[in-house]
């Protein structure tokens, strides 16, 4: 959401009291749709807002009334200034919300990746990327500049699956000088026929930005990764 759209979304999320009653909404015509339609866009966007900005839902519907009725309490100058004090605030929280998350996810992958290469299964290349050998291949072993076909499977330490070819039941073909620095490294490391799995520290990923929605700043990543082909290029 854009912040300096934020004041104008909350003077309109309750431009129009609820109704009294819980009875299914009735729509006299096309416009009432989009209206609605709008409300709920509003309301979608008013919810991404921090939950701890102490809003008073009251005062959001008396300010919109006001201003209908042409006797709003504050001046132009006054509301300008109190909404750059507010997407102030928002722009602050934002950033205290990022960085906290960075530093969960950053100590929660070095403790894991501390634990998990212990396991004597668990082998660590220069760079730090860790990989567990599942099934051993017999075929071609890739280049960094080759284009490979793989399957795969993506999730977070919390056991969440960000991405999956299995689950699309389609192979994805990709150049490994186009990917992640853990999967490019990785998958060099196979033959064709091999199943990886690959844990991979936020360098070797998508670092302290990660890739919204699904992977927050500094995670740790985890693949399990078959390689199928090593392609020609055309």
């Amino acid at each position: 959401m854009r912040l300096h759209n934020i004041a104008a979304i909350l003077m309109s999320l309750m431009a129009v009291p609820a109704s009294a009653d819980d009875s299914k909404v009735q729509f006299a015509s096309q416009n009432d749709k989009i209206s609605y339609a709008l409300g709920m866009d509003i309301f979608s966007n008013i919810k991404q807002l921090p939950k701890d900005l102490g809003l008073n839902q009251d005062m959001i519907l008396r300010g919109v009334q006001d201003s209908f009725a042409n006797k709003s309490a504050l001046t132009e100058e006054e509301a300008t200034k109190l909404k750059a004090e507010f997407e102030k605030q928002i722009k602050e929280n934002l950033i205290k919300m990022q960085e906290q998350k960075m530093a969960e996810n950053i100590k929660a992958g070095e403790e894991f990746l501390a634990n998990n290469k212990k396991r004597a299964e668990v082998k660590v290349t220069n760079s730090g990327l860790q990989y567990e050998v599942l099934q051993e291949g017999t075929g071609a072993q890739p280049k960094d500049t080759d284009n490979v076909t793989v399957h795969y499977k993506g999730t977070l330490l919390t056991g969440e699956v960000f991405d999956s070819s299995y689950a699309r039941n389609e192979p994805a073909t990709f150049p490994l000088n186009a990917v992640i620095k853990g999967w490019g490294e990785g998958v060099q490391l196979m033959k064709v026929g091999s199943k990886y799995k690959f844990f991979i520290k936020p360098e070797l990923a998508y670092g302290k930005y990660g890739a919204p929605p699904k992977i927050g700043p500094n995670e740790t990543l985890i693949f399990e990764v078959e390689l199928l082909g090593i392609n020609e290029k055309k």
